[in-house]
């Protein structure tokens, strides 16, 4: 998954491919066909933005299942993990889920935008994260002392493991997110590791 291994929490690839790029429970994440993604990404009338605080990780191409890979659960605008954190390129970001009954229910759906206020990052629920049976029962869908735990993606795999790492615990905390955020805010351009991990006041 991400760097939640890393705060003595494993999360492994598990029988039903979670784990914070984990996928269908039924399906390889990498057979989705083109018209799930499709379907997916369709546009919905925009939702007001809300603001409120939450608990932000970080994981990398290091330390993401399998690990050394892109993969991602649920694929909106791209196969794989990434992005520039901009309103049309937003980085992927991982959210805890349940499955119950044989299905799968995201804390918030695929497609979801949010804005990193401490990165300056606009981000786009693409993945999830927590693994087995019961994924619900790990930190992302439980949370953080009573508040939403959401993972970005930091990628790393051109900067190397160890400044992704160092990376990922720079800014772990509880920050400021905006969800459904307006397209207008400032960004700090690129992948987050690769763009020097920048964080600003908020």
């Amino acid at each position: 998954m991400n760097r939640i291994t890393r705060l003595t929490l494993t999360l492994g690839l598990a029988a039903v491919l979670s784990a914070c790029s984990t996928g269908n429970p039924t399906a390889s994440r990498a057979n989705l066909p083109n018209s799930e993604l499709e379907s997916v990404s369709a546009v919905r009338a925009a939702p007001r933005e809300r603001s409120f605080p939450a608990y932000i990780t970080g994981y990398s191409f290091w330390d993401n299942t399998p690990r050394g890979s892109a993969a991602i659960a649920r694929p909106v605008l791209r196969r794989s993990a990434g992005g520039t954190g901009t309103y049309t390129d937003p980085i992927t970001i991982a959210v805890g889920h349940v499955i119950s009954g044989g299905r799968q229910t995201l804390d918030y759906p695929a497609g979801t935008r949010f804005y990193l206020t401490k990165l300056r990052k606009y981000v786009i629920v693409e993945d999830v994260c927590g693994d087995g049976l019961r994924p619900q029962d790990g930190p992302c869908h439980s949370g953080h002392r009573g508040l939403p735990w959401l993972d970005v993606y930091i990628d790393g795999r051109r900067a190397g493991e160890t400044r992704a790492t160092q990376c990922a615990y720079s800014f772990t905390g509880v920050q400021k997110i905006i969800m459904n955020p307006q397209p207008n805010y400032p960004v700090a351009r690129g992948p987050i590791t690769e763009s020097g991990c920048r964080t600003f006041p908020t």
